[in-house]
């Protein structure tokens, strides 16, 4: 995904769900912070989103653009409607959220999660794709990695982040910044 489609994701998204603001939470949000990503991070067809007002709209999204949609096929891409609980965010995110609008959005916003937020939530899930964007993130030196100990740190309570998947996460960021140190 290009920028450009983000735009046109949020753009078509707003327009679904008659809403003017909508989060952008998946691998695609990095666009926002990162125009120009590089492309092991761009690789996604896929644009997760949640409208901020209209929140039962999600669906909506997801049935008029989604996977295998009228506008899939013409464009691509598709646009995942979800509601926000589906990411499990560091506390504060919003705040730091990057707002996305200029006049391919037509100046609708889509509010995409931070790098370092994005990061801590893909490490949550921790498959092996999501390890690997946050591999290129700290390769390419988009993150800190202090900085992203600390939104893991501030991740909320919930089921899936126990304390296991905790001192996995730290042992694999270890694992990545021993590598990086090694081989530059």
């Amino acid at each position: 995904m290009t920028r450009s489609e983000l735009e046109h994701a949020i753009r078509a998204a707003c327009d679904v769900s008659g809403d003017d603001e909508l989060y952008v939470f998946g691998s695609q949000a990095i666009l926002g912070q990162y125009p120009d990503a590089p492309e092991a991070l761009r690789q996604s067809a896929e644009a997760d989103v949640a409208p901020v007002h209209a929140v039962d709209m999600a669906d909506a999204i997801d049935a008029q653009l989604g996977e295998l949609s009228q506008f899939h096929d013409a464009f691509g891409f598709y646009v995942h409607g979800l509601s926000i609980d589906a990411a499990v965010l560091p506390a504060g995110w919003q705040k730091r959220a990057i707002a996305v609008r200029n006049d391919n959005t037509r100046n609708m916003t889509g509010w995409c999660v931070e790098a370092h937020d994005l990061a801590a939530s893909k490490l949550v899930a921790f498959r092996e794709k999501d390890r690997d964007f946050v591999r290129v993130l700290i390769v390419e030196t988009l993150i800190k990695p202090a900085t992203l100990l600390r939104r893991l740190r501030a991740l909320p309570d919930r089921p899936q982040v126990t304390e296991q998947l905790r001192r996995a996460i730290r042992s694999w960021i270890d694992g990545v910044l021993s590598d990086f140190t090694r081989h530059p």
